[in-house]
């Protein structure tokens, strides 16, 4: 079992930026793929960033590309999300997930691919 807890979470202008961190307890973190997704009001669940459990390879939604950065940290147990140039739209509860994997070199995207979720952490960016 691994329990994930987001925060760093807020209001900013538009144009701010924000960085979220995400802990991870439990199992062992540095086999787990990471990724970050997102959900606006009345909106479904999509895909922002993810992070082998190695750190070697990213992959971003088309919206956040050369924006927001995912990192990750396995001696702290934890990723991250920094974020720039926000905007009004990228203003949703944001949830990081893990995914438990033996390639270390393997990212996933799709949100029925993650084993375990945190609680979310809210982003508003304000015209």
């Amino acid at each position: 079992q691994v329990q994930l807890v987001e925060s760093g979470g807020g209001l900013v202008q538009a144009g701010g930026s924000l960085r979220l961190s995400c802990a991870a307890s439990g199992r062992t973190f540095n086999m787990y793929a990471m990724g970050w997704f997102r959900q606006a009001p009345g909106k479904e669940r999509e895909f922002v960033a993810a992070i082998s459990w190695s750190g070697s390879n990213t992959y971003y939604s088309d919206s956040v590309k050369g924006r927001f950065t995912i990192s990750r940290d396995n001696a702290k147990n934890t990723v991250y999300l920094q974020m720039n140039s926000l905007k009004p739209e990228d203003t949703a509860v944001y949830y990081c997930a893990a995914k438990g994997t033996y390639y270390s070199g393997t990212y996933y995207v799709a949100g029925y691919e993650y084993d375990y979720w945190g609680q979310g952490t809210q982003v508003t960016s304000e015209p």
